[in-house]
């Protein structure tokens, strides 16, 4: 990658002072690069040079950033990428449960450095919060159960069938789904709607509304009607 170097500066507090070079060992200020990044090597293309990257640190702390309006939650992405190519010790990610943005940095005074500059340098205003936690629910034993829908209104009516066996999996495991109908006991293009219905189910746990996880379901027995089952039947039944 080849990159033109505008003049080079020594630094004194706010005061800068032209050089026409620097050597290995001077700490000097250059304008007008493009692609660089905190940890390249600039050397003469006729004489490359590139030296490993400093150490990572991990990390320490974490906290949520809330937006102060759409337009700063706009602004925040671009904002923490270009931050973040500076300074290789930020990290960032969206919780995909919570939807929340959330930086780790090196200690609570780095972030709120981050945050001052941010507000600064890319117009985005944020607000401090703990991380929320994602609570998840599971069982801690075994139970079968009938999924029945039969609706008759007038003209073609609904009609789903499930037998389902809910089980626990090991911490970790997520969610198990298990096709056992043999026989013809519900047709084979029905099974991908009761797992999706099960799926649905699970999103919202019986104890306190949380995400169900670390759970086998297995379909092992039902029964269909032919003209009044449908997809959305037995989606619904499960």
């Amino acid at each position: 990658m080849k990159e033109k170097m505008g003049h080079l500066f020594r630094l004194e507090g706010k005061k800068q002072d032209a050089v026409k070079d620097a050597v290995a060992g001077e700490i000097v200020a250059a304008a007008k690069f493009k692609d660089i990044a905190t940890g390249d090597t600039l050397s003469d293309e006729k004489a490359p040079i590139r030296y490993a990257g400093a150490a990572h640190f991990s990390p320490n702390i974490s906290f949520a950033l809330e937006p102060k309006s759409k337009a700063d939650e706009d602004k925040l992405p671009q904002g923490l990428h270009r931050m973040m190519e500076e300074d290789q010790t930020i990290e960032m990610h969206r919780d995909e449960e919570t939807r929340d943005f959330i930086l780790a940095g090196m200690g609570q005074q780095h972030i709120e450095i981050i945050v001052e500059k941010l507000k600064r340098k890319y117009g985005a205003e944020v607000i401090l919060k703990a991380p929320k936690v994602p609570y998840k629910e599971t069982i801690r034993g075994s139970a079968s159960a009938q999924g029945r829908l039969k609706k008759q209104t007038g003209g073609r009516g609904q009609f789903g069938d499930t037998w389902l066996k809910v089980e626990p999996l090991p911490p970790g495991k997520g969610f198990e789904f298990v096709d056992q109908i043999v026989g013809g006991a519900i047709p084979r293009n029905y099974i991908p709607a009761v797992e999706k219905g099960v799926r649905e189910a699970m999103g919202g746990g019986y104890l306190a509304g949380y995400q169900m996880v670390d759970v086998r379901v297995t379909l092992y027995d039902g029964s269909y009607h032919d003209v009044d089952s449908s997809d959305m039947a037995f989606k619904i039944a499960a």
